[in-house]
C-alpha cells in the first residue's frame, strides 16, 4: 500500500509540476508530498525529479517510471470501477468546469442531478481556459478547437449564431438587409471575461469585402444579459441559437441577416486521458452527449 501511495503522489506531482499544488489536491502539506517523493526515491535508489525554487521536472529515470506508474494505477482504478459498477450506481463528488451559458447548461444539469442523486456536483462556471489536470477537474465542457493532448473528448453538439432584435426596435430603427447596414444600428456585444476584448460577429462575407467596424452601444460578458437587453429593444445582438430560440418562437425577438449568419460553435466534454473513466464521469459524459442538444451527436 505504501508503494501505491507513493506512485499516486509521484504521478500527481509529475502532472502538476508542483509539490504545493499536488498537496492542495490531496489535502496535505507540500512538505508531506516532498517527503513522500523522497521516500519513493530512496526506495528505488534513483532521483525522479529535478527540483528548483519554482517548479519540479522529471529526470530521465522519472520519465521512464511515470509511464509504468500510470499504467499500474489505471489498471487498479479499472478494477475498482468494474467492481463498483456492478454493485452500486455512480456516486461521489464530480468537479466540472462549464462555460458561461447557464441557459443551455442548467436544464441538462438539473436532469442529471435527478437521474444521479448520489453524485455531488461541484460546478464552476467560467470562460477561463482551465488546466483540467492541474486544477483537479474531473471533466470540462468547452467550445472551439481542442489542443490539449492530455485530454480525451466527446462531441456534445453544435449551435449557430443568430442576429436578433425586438420587433419594436426594428420598427423604430429599420431592419438591416445587408451587413453593411449594421453600422447604423445599436449593437449589443459580448466581451470575453478573460481578455476584455469584444467578440467579433461571425458574418459570412467574401474576403475581398472591407471589414465592418461596429459600434457597441452596450457590452457584457454575460449571454443572458445581452438576450434580455435585446428583448427590451435596446439593439441588435449576435447570440447562439439555443439562447434565442424561445424568444424567436414567442415573437419577442426576430432574426435578421440570416443568409450571412452561418457560423457555428461546437461543444465538447473533455476529461483527463491518463485516468480510468470512473462511473460518475462516464455517466456525466454519456448523459450530456444525449441531453445537452436535441440533435444526434457524433463521437
Amino acid at each position: 500500500m505504501d508503494s501505491l501511495s507513493g506512485m499516486t503522489i509521484f504521478v500527481l506531482v509529475a502532472e502538476v509540476h508542483s509539490f504545493a499544488t499536488a498537496g492542495r489536491q490531496l489535502g496535505v502539506s507540500a512538505s508531506a508530498i516532498s517527503k513522500g517523493v523522497a521516500r519513493l526515491e530512496e526506495k528505488l535508489g534513483v532521483r525522479l525529479f529535478q527540483r528548483s525554487t519554482r517548479s519540479v521536472s522529471l529526470t530521465p529515470e522519472g520519465t521512464l517510471f511515470l509511464d509504468r506508474c500510470r499504467r499500474i494505477l489505471a489498471e487498479i482504478a479499472a478494477a475498482e470501477n468494474e467492481l463498483a459498477s456492478t454493485t452500486a450506481s455512480p456516486r461521489g463528488r464530480l468537479r466540472v468546469s462549464l462555460p458561461l451559458v447557464s441557459g443551455l447548461m442548467l436544464p441538462a444539469l438539473s436532469a442529471f442531478a435527478h437521474r444521479y442523486p448520489q453524485i455531488e456536483l461541484d460546478l464552476d462556471f467560467s470562460d477561463r481556459l482551465v488546466d483540467v489536470i492541474a486544477e483537479g477537474f474531473d471533466a470540462v465542457v468547452r467550445t472551439g478547437e481542442l489542443s490539449d493532448s492530455r485530454l480525451l473528448s466527446k462531441r456534445l453538439g453544435s449551435s449557430r449564431f443568430v442576429y436578433v432584435g425586438a420587433p419594436g426596435y426594428f420598427a423604430q430603427r429599420g431592419t438591416p438587409l445587408h451587413p453593411e447596414e449594421l453600422t447604423q444600428h445599436a449593437c449589443l456585444m459580448h466581451r470575453f471575461p478573460t481578455t476584455g476584448t469584444l467578440e467579433k460577429w461571425p458574418l459570412i462575407r467574401p474576403p475581398s469585402e472591407t471589414v465592418i467596424r461596429l459600434t457597441a452601444s452596450m457590452t457584457s460578458n454575460h449571454v443572458e444579459t445581452l438576450l434580455h437587453m435585446a428583448v427590451q429593444g435596446h439593439g441588435i445582438a449576435c447570440l447562439p441559437d439555443f439562447a434565442v430560440q424561445p424568444a424567436l418562437e414567442s415573437g419577442a425577438l426576430q432574426s435578421v441577416l440570416d443568409r450571412w449568419a452561418g457560423s457555428s460553435s461546437t461543444f465538447w466534454v473533455l476529461w483527463p486521458s491518463n485516468r480510468q473513466l470512473s462511473p460518475r464521469v462516464r455517466a456525466f459524459v454519456d448523459f450530456m452527449a444525449e441531453n445537452l442538444f436535441p440533435e444526434p451527436n457524433l463521437v
